[in-house]
C-alpha cells in the first residue's frame, strides 16, 4: 500500500495539491484575488460582489501578463483576447 501525501489549499479547501509549491501559489493567487475584489467592489459599486470575484480571479490567474501590460507592454493583454475568444 503506498502512501501519498497532498496538500490542501487553506483558502479553498476543497482544492487538493500533490506539491506544496502548488498548493502555496494557489493560496497567494486567491488573496490577491481577495484583494482586487474589495478594491473592485469600492471603485465599482454597481460591479457586484460575484462578478467581482470573477474578475478578480480572472486577473490574479494571469496576472503576470497583467504587471506587463501595467508597466507600458500592453500588447500582451491581446494573448488573453485571443485565448478567450478560442475556448
Amino acid at each position: 500500500m503506498a502512501v501519498e501525501i497532498v496538500y490542501r489549499s487553506s483558502r479553498d479547501p476543497e482544492q487538493l495539491f500533490m506539491d506544496k509549491a502548488e498548493a502555496d501559489r494557489h493560496d497567494k493567487m486567491l488573496e490577491l484575488a481577495e484583494t482586487l475584489g474589495e478594491v473592485l467592489q469600492q471603485a465599482v459599486p454597481e460591479l457586484g460582489e460575484k462578478l467581482a470575484e470573477e474578475v478578480s480571479i480572472y486577473m490574479a490567474r494571469h496576472r503576470d501578463l497583467f504587471a506587463k501590460a501595467f508597466k507600458s507592454n500592453p500588447d500582451v493583454l491581446s494573448s488573453l483576447a485571443e485565448d478567450n475568444a478560442e475556448a
